[in-house]
């Protein structure tokens, strides 16, 4: 039985390209300087890569100035006031905030795959950020002549044309970046923030046709950034039953660092679909500790007890490094992690086929 896997996206940039990217925001360097540092980044990231195995790989988001926020990038119509999220060791990443419509993204994750399917002939796959995180930018207090409705209606738009536009340049499949899931519900216990996310990302899903669904898929995870997370305290449990109303058909699922990881499973066989993938995180981003290939083998054969082999895939935990000045990991580290992940697939395989 083939048991897919693949990367959630993120690779720790290399040192010369965090100094340029600080550097070009200090005016130190010119913007065809950084644009030929990040091209060798993205040669680099590609080539060890391929060198892990991995059947699927990403351009390790080299490019993007942020997994959250590249798609209103350099826009004008931003604040810096916006949303603050507080993660458990104290620090905080702060939003932008809309200050005026009609809203556009500036630019598409299709950019980015255009560019990196010109260094690899591999399948490769996309991230691109949820429509519900970019949502967060508009304001409480609102925008004068600009509704909540509107920006609504032109966000949707927006989140459906940056999946479509990768799907149409030739992605493998295209992950929706959900990591704010389980904040919803620290924020909202109720559920009622996480309920009005999920409304809006099927705004987005549901113009798609079930075809193009099977190559659409969700990541979520509680926030890893720096070693820390925002939500981890947030039982999983409390999620996954409504995690699995999203109209999308894969799902990327934190797992390795999940304390309670056989109620996880319980509650995946229980709320999942048939038509449903479900590619279970097998290596921990935010340790260290290099996984190894039996380690990942014996999570894999554990969660086949409970999912169907068929509807089975392994992943990482989240992305490493998604933010740029995120060093916490080495790159070697993240390679290492995947290439155990490639290998500890492959030995579930064999283990299964018997």
């Amino acid at each position: 039985m083939k048991i897919a896997t693949e990367p959630v996206g993120s690779i720790p940039r290399p040192g010369y390209l965090i100094e340029a990217m600080g550097a070009f925001q200090k005016g130190q360097i010119k913007e065809h300087e950084l644009e030929q540092l990040t091209e060798q980044a993205l040669k680099e990231t590609i080539k060890l890569f391929e060198q892990t195995g991995s059947p699927v790989i990403s351009d390790g988001e080299q490019s993007k100035p942020s997994f959250v926020t590249y798609p209103i990038h350099g826009s004008k119509y931003l604040a810096p006031d916006g949303v603050v999220i507080p993660f458990a060791d104290g620090h905080t990443r702060q939003l932008p905030k809309l200050t005026a419509g009609p809203f556009h993204y500036q630019s598409y994750a299709s950019r980015y795959f255009e560019k990196a399917k010109t260094f690899t002939h591999l399948p490769l796959k996309q991230a691109v950020i949820s429509s519900s995180a970019i949502s967060l930018l508009y304001p409480q207090e609102g925008i004068s002549g600009y509704s909540r409705d509107k920006f609504i209606s032109d966000l949707v738009n927006e989140a459906e044309a940056d999946i479509r536009k990768c799907l149409n340049a030739g992605a493998h499949n295209v992950q929706i970046d959900f990591t704010e899931a389980r904040l919803a519900i620290k924020l909202d216990p109720s559920k009622g923030l996480l309920k009005m996310f999920i409304d809006l990302n099927n705004q987005v899903l549901d113009r798609f046709t079930a075809s193009e669904k099977k190559r659409i898929g969700v990541h979520t995870c509680p926030g890893g950034d720096h070693d820390s997370t925002h939500s981890a305290d947030i039982s999983y449990t409390d999620l996954l039953p409504l995690l699995f109303q999203l109209h999308a058909g894969n799902f990327y699922l934190e797992y390795a660092a999940e304390k309670d990881k056989i109620n996880t499973l319980k509650a995946i066989r229980e709320f999942s679909t048939p038509d449903q993938k479900i590619f279970i995180g097998v290596t921990n981003v935010l340790s260290p500790r290099v996984e190894t290939p039996e380690e990942i083998c014996d999570l894999i054969l554990e969660a086949a007890e409970y999912i169907p082999a068929d509807r089975l895939g392994s992943t990482d935990d989240c992305g490493f490094s998604p933010f740029a000045d995120d060093v916490s990991t080495a790159r070697e580290t993240a390679f290492a992690k995947i290439r155990a992940r490639v290998e500890g697939t492959a030995m579930a395989e064999r283990k299964l086929a018997v």
